[in-house]
């Protein structure tokens, strides 16, 4: 949806034979958009990433369908639909799919597409997680955790996959204007008395609090980044965690 279409249309446009994963059939949206664009086929493959068989068979067929596989981004995540402050108001039970998601499926996804890189000596991945994995944000302190180990496991794999001429990246967005992001303010106002503020008024309250900038960031300068990076200019970037935050990291 956000950031993942971006990073789609923008991938396209450069040329790049784009495949399509997501557990939701909504993903066939961008499929047809990305084929309306293009006017070629765009396969796609219907699959939850916390499921390791399904991502194994994605990273066959994909290769089957194309030969080999050059770049992999992991725009997958998951909130837990609660609110912090603090983080007892959630239960231990919270964790465990947030968790899941945002951390082990990237994993799995990583266990599925390496074998051929390794092979071929060749390929990036990028792992989109959230500034909020770097500031400790009290939101929703499962989401916050699961991106800091997301961080860490990217330069975990940088480190392993070196030698191979492999690079892998990670990439934090800051306040972007996604389903998720979204989730978040109807968890906040979930809590609060009758006449709590909008989603725009909560969100440009927080943006005017916390970021430089003083704007959303969008999910086209998220993939413009992410183009840039498994570009051939990004050739000596590996291990790297790049925010595209307005300045909140900075800020904070």
């Amino acid at each position: 949806r956000g950031i993942g279409r971006a990073m789609a249309l923008a991938f396209a446009a450069e040329g790049a034979m784009v495949v399509l994963v997501d557990r939701d059939e909504r993903v066939g949206e961008v499929q047809r958009e990305l084929e309306r664009s293009t006017g070629r086929y765009v396969p796609k493959f219907i699959g939850d990433v916390t499921d390791y068989a399904a991502m194994q068979s994605t990273a066959r067929l994909a290769t089957e369908q194309h030969g080999r596989v050059d770049h992999v981004l992991f725009a997958a995540g998951a909130g837990s639909g609660k609110y912090g402050f603090p983080f007892w108001n959630l239960e231990p039970g919270d964790w465990e799919r947030v968790l899941r998601v945002n951390l082990v499926g990237a994993v799995n996804v990583a266990h599925a597409f390496v074998p051929s890189m390794i092979v071929a000596r060749r390929g990036t991945f990028l792992f989109v997680s959230s500034i909020a994995g770097q500031i400790g944000s009290p939101t929703d302190p499962p989401y916050s955790a699961a991106k800091a180990g997301l961080i860490n496991f990217s330069q975990c794999a940088a480190k392993d996959l070196a030698e191979y001429g492999v690079r892998v990246n990670c990439l934090c967005p800051g306040m972007v204007k996604t389903e998720l992001n979204q989730a978040v303010w109807a968890a906040w106002r979930s809590r609060q008395p009758e006449g709590a503020q909008t989603y725009d008024e909560w969100a440009a309250e927080k943006i005017h609090r916390n970021v430089p900038l003083n704007r959303w960031q969008d999910p086209e300068d998220v993939a413009a980044l992410a183009v840039f990076l498994a570009s051939s200019r990004a050739k000596n970037i590996t291990g790297q965690t790049m925010n595209v935050d307005g300045g909140q990291v900075m800020h904070w």
